[in-house]
């Protein structure tokens, strides 16, 4: 007799608890995606500038169409990103840039820092995944200043 309502009390409250377990590991699920997105993001822009810091190239302009899934788990996603100097009280060390990338509908975000040179300028843009022409554009001036956007 003392264990029926014990009974009661797991059919009612297994549920709920499956539930509650589920939805975050969806929820990492998400962000572990989106993390991935924000690095792959990262590290294109940083193998960009890092392929037109060379000596050799002396001045181009470049979009770079990235092979980046438009959806993370049925979701579409921004980005945007931040340049500031690593030392602010020196203006001649590497610059720091902070991607940080929006899940839209899901109010998830996560953002990935990746260093850059001193000669790198940063054009406040950006990114939408459902848009068919999203990128990274590059331009080298002739004064070896590199300018990195997201351009759609």
């Amino acid at each position: 007799m003392i264990l029926i309502p014990v009974l009661i009390l797991q059919i009612f409250m297994f549920p709920m608890f499956t539930n509650v377990v589920m939805n975050q590991y969806i929820n990492e699920q998400k962000t572990l995606e989106l993390q991935e997105t924000a690095s792959y993001l990262s590290s294109s822009i940083q193998q960009i500038y890092l392929s037109l810091n060379h000596t050799s190239v002396l001045s181009c302009t470049l979009n770079n169409t990235f092979g980046c899934n438009p959806l993370v788990d049925g979701y579409y996603y921004t980005a945007n990103a931040t340049l500031q100097a690593a030392l602010a009280s020196d203006s001649s060390s590497s610059e720091i840039l902070t991607v940080n990338v929006i899940l839209l509908g899901a109010d998830l975000s996560t953002s990935i820092t990746v260093t850059l040179g001193q000669n790198v300028q940063w054009v406040n843009s950006t990114l939408n995944s459902n848009s068919a022409g999203a990128c990274i554009i590059a331009q080298k001036f002739p004064d070896q200043i590199i300018q990195l956007s997201f351009g759609t």
